[in-house]
């Protein structure tokens, strides 16, 4: 028996269990025609972790986001999600497409912000965030609208849920779609560029909330953001993007104080000094 001051070794499987990455790209290949977007891509992100991906436009950055919602197809390669396959896995020696139920019930874990909002224009506030919820999760329409209303005062909307989305400024509009992310409770939060189509001046309301649910939650967050100082405050890595490739990644005070790679550097420069 241990003593009082020992503790009992984790099981086997409670030790693969945390060491498991909530997301891992495995020779990922992406492709458009004859473009090569991702090649070969391999990186896992860990359980409660956030990580941002910088890089140049046409970098493969959002591909990588719309290939973990499944709003792309992979080329080659897997993605699992918390150890289990996304859109494909291997059996008898073959690549194979996993069930459409399987990876409907794997997306229910994941929620993404994009850039263009993306709201129903035809439904109220309300009904855009607790839609999901209910044709999705199943909950009950009071639960649903008990969660709404609360996310709502959250990001600072508490008045505007009967309004529609065409009445709401694009920060409010954002805001909206933040909270309508965050209703599914999801494990996995992808960001895309969330404030590119934004007025500067509503740009850091946004950020705000967003650094809120960083420091509040334990959500796995995939960053895509040329906003740098918002990637330096919640991230736990970044990651730099160019080609397709992985150039350099560590930890935000490495690769924003001292990037090894000339391509980093080069890149931050450029970002750095238009800001």
């Amino acid at each position: 028996m241990p003593t009082p001051t020992e503790q009992p070794s984790p099981t086997p499987a409670a030790t693969a269990a945390a060491e498991t990455p909530v997301i891992e790209f495995r020779d990922v290949e992406k492709r458009f025609g004859d473009n090569v977007v991702l090649k070969d891509l391999d990186f896992t992100v860990g359980r409660g972790e956030r990580v941002t991906l910088i890089g140049p436009s046409g970098s493969g950055k959002t591909t990588i986001l719309r290939l973990v919602m499944t709003l792309e197809e992979l080329t080659g390669g897997y993605i699992f999600v918390d150890g289990e396959p996304l859109t494909h896995e291997e059996r008898d020696g073959r690549r194979v497409p996993v069930s459409k139920k399987h990876q409907k019930n794997l997306r229910t874990r994941i929620g993404m912000v994009f850039q263009q909002f993306n709201l129903f224009p035809n439904m109220t506030v309300l009904e855009n965030i607790v839609e999901a919820p209910i044709h999705v999760l199943g909950r009950s329409k009071q639960e649903a609208v008990a969660k709404a209303h609360d996310l709502l005062e959250q990001v600072g909307l508490s008045d505007k849920a009967h309004a529609h989305p065409t009445s709401l400024s694009g920060g409010q509009q954002q805001r909206v779609a933040i909270a309508r992310a965050l209703a599914m409770d999801p494990e996995i939060l992808l960001l895309d560029e969330v404030t590119s189509a934004l007025d500067p001046e509503v740009v850091g309301e946004v950020l705000n909330i967003l650094r809120r649910v960083a420091e509040t939650t334990d959500v796995t967050m995939l960053i895509v953001t040329h906003e740098m100082s918002f990637a330096r405050d919640v991230s736990h890595k970044v990651m730099m993007f160019d080609g397709g490739h992985v150039v350099e990644s560590g930890p935000p005070e490495k690769i924003f104080s001292e990037p090894d790679h000339d391509r980093t550097k080069a890149f931050l420069g450029a970002v750095l000094r238009d800001t």
